[in-house]
């Protein structure tokens, strides 16, 4: 049985960045419950090559084993924070550059984190489409913070950090190993008269 990857991407070039923040601890999160390698990387880690790429193979070696590890991934958690209403064009730009059935039915954990909560649903209506659009999972649980909610670059707040669990375990379908049903324990002495 090989090892389960989980790969978090923050559409972020900020440093330091709270969608990245965000990222890391919902990868840190899963890789703990599921027993899995987790890998973070970010907008600035892609380098110049992501702008000039019109495929895969324009981006330069190390941005492109970052997508590569994206690809190959069993799950993933993907969060961007809102400018205008949206993700960054060069988000979206990294997604522009794979094929449709690249990330079917991967299992995706959606993020966002905004200045205050009137951005929530971007969740719902930019980043679920996208990932409708692969015909990746996306998992029910949508996690939004707000600025507020991150004290010293760190997530503090605990109902995030609930939103945040509640999100990773969802996962669980995914990649929590199958396991067989107990055995029956044996009957009660009132059932064995039956």
């Amino acid at each position: 049985m090989s090892t389960l990857t989980i790969a978090g991407f923050a559409g972020s070039f900020s440093a330091p960045s709270r969608s990245r923040a965000l990222v890391q601890a919902a990868v840190d999160l899963a890789a703990d419950r599921f027993g899995a390698i987790g890998h973070v990387f970010d907008l600035a880690d892609l380098g110049p090559s992501l702008g000039h790429a019109r495929r895969l193979g324009d981006l330069e070696p190390e941005a492109l084993a970052h997508v590569t590890d994206l690809i190959r991934a069993d799950a993933l958690v993907i969060a961007s924070p809102v400018h205008k209403g949206s993700y960054a064009g060069l988000f979206k730009h990294v997604f522009d550059l794979l094929d449709p059935d690249m990330l079917a039915g991967k299992p995706v954990l959606l993020a966002a984190t905004g200045g205050g909560d009137r951005h929530a649903l971007v969740i719902e209506h930019q980043l679920r489409p996208l990932f409708g659009f692969f015909e990746a999972q996306p998992l029910a649980t949508g996690v939004y913070v707000a600025d507020r909610e991150f004290v010293g670059g760190k997530l503090a707040d605990d109902a995030a950090h609930a939103r945040l669990s509640r999100a990773v375990n969802q996962f669980a379908p995914f990649l929590a190993p199958y396991s067989l049903p107990e055995p029956a324990a044996e009957a009660a002495p009132l059932l064995q008269a039956f």
